[in-house]
């Protein structure tokens, strides 16, 4: 066999069942052996969306998503996304083709350093120099992929190598399995527990990649202790739960209204310092904090950990709860009630274009508890992160520490592959549905249902929102769009125009029973977005 055919069998090997990209003149040997392989080859119109798809797949899986590209242009166009991975701690394999290595020494026609390029955005980053390393390269990339904290790892095939013949078998692919936390750690975060006079929960994406969410519950419950969860840990905690408080990470305020002002001991549970800055919950840095995760803290001035429980996190909570003494306490609970309030206000409300709060309304009461909605960058997340309630993990996915636009509608196709029973929902603004929409005409082609909720404002609204907060004044952050029904139809889906805020409900349970691609243009009223940061401003 030849290199190119034995590195799609240790792709096998590693359980890839997707492999997303675009065929290119020096990925051609992998492309071919791709077309006698069990794995099914997804053929985007973009990069970026290729590995966007790759990226949404490893967050919802825990599996690597695998994605390729030719050399050069081919390859940097999945920079971003690949980047978006590995901040976001997403498993992520990347592999791209390259020139010959008879070429690589001099400047030549479309080649780059790529190892270099793709080195400070993942965790891994080499070239097969020989095609007796097949094996070691492809484990070791899907082992530091899958390794806590998860992340991208980067593979450059040049074409000669690819050609080259060879006798060699994958190597096995060892289980990995998170270590036990230290009695004495454990004693430690119990002991503080035990003595704290209002202690909190702020729980990270880490408990989802770690699938703690059950323990989560159990050990606030038994303790008492309320819980906060960061953008990216939406329904780690059930919203309904007796101690969830609701997601924080918009705005300084939540430093009071999420609790942490009047907390002296705060349980940072598999957090990411990426995903809400510790500046803005803890500016005081006299608080004590209990680090809970599989990886140590890492350094900050406003993260001063006092004890540090690393190991698998469900091991560490179910041990620190046999010790510690439950909470004794009744939290108030603001955040949680001024959200409530919010979502209960507008459910009724008439007014177009449409308020946040109530597409957000319509929305969850369209969607089942177990469908996923994929959430772009823009003023919409900011909403959706508050106001979406979530009853399960990982069903509302938001990209907070590289925070890319152009996610959802990529995102939407790998998470309907990934869970073709469940409904998806790429919620996106009317700018970062634009940046990847040409992948409708991919999901189209693999007959890949899912719908398009397009929050429409002409413009960058959280920029514009942040302008006007802090200039007083606009500039620059509007434009026009195509009409998105004619939009959809051009590619062969389905397209509706919001007239009416009546319409919407209707609307969205109509386009989840579509079995096609399905845009919805929801024009959206943004005047709401300082409404509501002056709102919770008064109510702190």
């Amino acid at each position: 066999m030849n290199a190119a055919q034995l590195f799609v069998r240790c792709l096998e090997n590693e359980g890839v069942e997707f492999v997303f990209g675009i065929p290119g003149e020096e990925n051609l040997a992998l492309m071919d052996a791709l077309a006698d392989s069990r794995i099914r080859f997804i053929t985007t119109r973009h990069e970026q969306g290729a590995a966007f798809m790759a990226d949404v797949y490893g967050r919802l899986t825990g599996k690597p998503g695998v994605c390729l590209a030719t050399l050069g242009p081919g390859a940097t166009n999945l920079l971003t996304a690949v980047a978006d991975a590995n901040m976001d701690h997403a498993p992520l394999v990347a592999i791209a083709g390259q020139a010959s290595t008879t070429r690589l020494h001099k400047e030549s026609h479309q080649v780059l350093d790529l190892t270099s390029i793709f080195a400070p955005v993942t965790k891994y980053s080499t070239r097969i120099v020989s095609p007796d390393i097949i094996p070691e390269v492809i484990r070791k990339a899907f082992k530091l992929s899958e390794t806590p904290k998860e992340g991208a790892t980067f593979i450059e095939f040049p074409e000669n190598i690819a050609a080259m013949k060879l006798d060699a078998t994958p190597l096995r692919a060892e289980q990995q399995l998170s270590g036990e936390p230290s009695a004495e750690a454990v004693q430690c975060a119990a002991a503080i527990i035990s003595h704290a006079r209002h202690p909190i929960i702020l729980a990270g994406n880490g408990v989802i990649r770690a699938r703690a969410w059950q323990q989560l519950g159990q050990f606030a419950e038994r303790l008492n202790i309320p819980v906060t969860n960061t953008f990216m840990a939406k329904g780690v905690i059930p919203f309904r739960h007796p101690m969830a408080l609701g997601t924080a990470g918009l705005q300084s305020h939540d430093y009071v209204s999420g609790g942490f002002a009047s907390a002296d001991v705060i349980l940072c549970i598999g957090f990411d310092l990426v995903e809400y800055h510790p500046h803005l919950w803890h500016p005081t840095r006299d608080r004590r904090i209990i680090h809970i995760d599989s990886s140590p803290a890492e350094v900050d001035a406003s993260y001063s950990v006092e004890v540090d429980v690393i190991g698998d996190i469900r091991h560490s909570l179910d041990q620190i709860a046999e010790l510690a003494t439950a909470y004794v306490g009744h939290p108030s609970r603001p955040l949680r009630e001024a959200l409530i309030g919010e979502m209960n206000q507008h459910r009724d409300d008439l007014s177009f274009p449409v308020k946040p709060q109530k597409i957000i309304w319509d929305l969850r009461t369209a969607m089942a508890l177990d469908d996923i909605a994929i959430c772009d960058v823009g003023a919409h997340k900011m909403w959706m992160a508050r106001m979406f309630r979530c009853e399960q993990p990982n069903t509302c996915i938001i990209s907070n520490g590289f925070a890319s636009m152009g996610i959802a509608v990529p995102g939407a196709l790998a998470a309907r592959l990934a869970f073709p029973e469940r409904r998806i929902v790429a919620v996106t603004g009317d700018a970062g549905f634009m940046m990847n929409s040409q992948e409708i005409e991919t999901a189209l082609r693999y007959d890949i249902p899912f719908v398009i909720l397009i929050w429409n404002d002409g413009g960058y609204g959280l920029i514009e929102m942040k302008q006007k907060k802090q200039y007083g004044r606009t500039g620059n952050v509007r434009f026009n769009n195509p009409d998105f029904v004619q939009y959809a139809a051009s590619f062969g889906a389905k397209g509706y125009r919001i007239n009416d805020t009546r319409e919407l409900l209707p609307t969205l349970k109509a386009a989840l029973g579509d079995n096609t691609v399905s845009i919805i243009d929801c024009p959206v009223d943004y005047s709401e977005n300082l409404k509501l940061t002056a709102k919770l401003g008064e109510m702190v």
